[in-house]
């Protein structure tokens, strides 16, 4: 699943792409407009700076402290808060839901997978919270088939992101998008069960078989680890939650308006009536 996920998303954004490209693209001449600007520190633009110039503004030393700062800060700030969800949502899955109704209904098939493509495309989850959750839903008993439909579609399409995507790309263009991705979904999620079956392995007994590899060590290691780094993102996620709302800010002046003055300079005046007369 690890190795399929992702190869499974290159394919289907490559067949979302081709397909936009036969029925609706029209060969325009537009200029591209590249970011040069420095990631490191936003020393230049990067554009009246030759590039062999640019190169050495700093050293490796400074470009790899920025990699790892904006993994653990930027990538994993913006996932933090989303990772946690998914585990309390697998965690719910597993203990609340009964394993018959997730083999009956999900169990592997067509059917399934058309299951996975309701639940999953209006679904608004991203990936780092749906792979937790499909793993526990393989665990309950859905064919790996459906888990990879609901991992493909999940973090893929909302019902905010739908229109957005109409907004944006037009409405042929959103409805070939989300054909697509069904589409291939669908197919590799047929795929990965007859695989599975090919090769005579039950995902359900496999499952966190890989955690073994590492000692316990690196395992509690690796949590602390984790949940330091995730510290700073909850809090400022609950901060948020906490902070109210600031509501628009309106001015009220005592000065009348611009046609009441001139009725009160005018008052002797047959034309000017008052706004009480209106």
């Amino acid at each position: 699943m690890t190795i399929v996920r992702p190869v499974a998303a290159f394919f289907t954004a490559v067949f979302a792409g081709f397909a936009e490209n036969i029925f609706f693209w029209k060969d325009e001449d537009q200029q591209l407009v590249i970011d040069r600007s420095c990631p490191v520190d936003g020393c230049c633009d990067g554009v009246d700076c030759p590039d062999e110039v640019h190169r050495h503004h700093h050293t490796y030393k400074e470009k790899i402290v920025a990699g790892l700062r904006f993994s653990y800060q930027d990538v994993w700030g913006d996932i933090a808060v989303w990772f946690f969800v998914g585990v309390v949502i697998a965690a719910l899955i597993t203990v609340l839901v009964p394993d018959e109704v997730m083999t009956t209904f999900l169990g592997g098939g067509l059917s399934s997978m058309l299951v996975m493509l309701v639940v999953g495309i209006p679904l608004y989850i991203c990936a780092t919270a749906s792979t937790p959750v499909a793993a526990a839903l393989i665990l309950k008993g859905v064919s790996p088939g459906a888990a990879l439909v609901f991992l493909l579609v999940g973090p893929a399409t909302n019902v905010t992101s739908i229109s957005v995507l109409i907004g944006i790309l037009g409405k042929k263009s959103s409805v070939l998008y989300l054909a697509s991705l069904a589409f291939c979904a669908v197919i590799f999620g047929l795929g990965v069960d007859w695989l599975y079956q090919f090769l005579n392995i039950s995902p359900r007994a496999i499952l966190g078989e890989a955690t073994e590899v590492l000692p316990i060590g690196v395992k509690w290691g690796s949590a602390f680890i984790l949940l330091a780094f995730s510290l700073r993102p909850l809090r400022l996620f609950i901060k948020k939650l906490m902070t109210p709302k600031k509501q628009p800010t309106t001015f009220i002046s005592g000065f009348p308006l611009a046609g009441e003055k001139s009725c009160q300079d005018n008052k002797k005046s047959s034309g000017c009536q008052s706004h009480d007369h209106h």
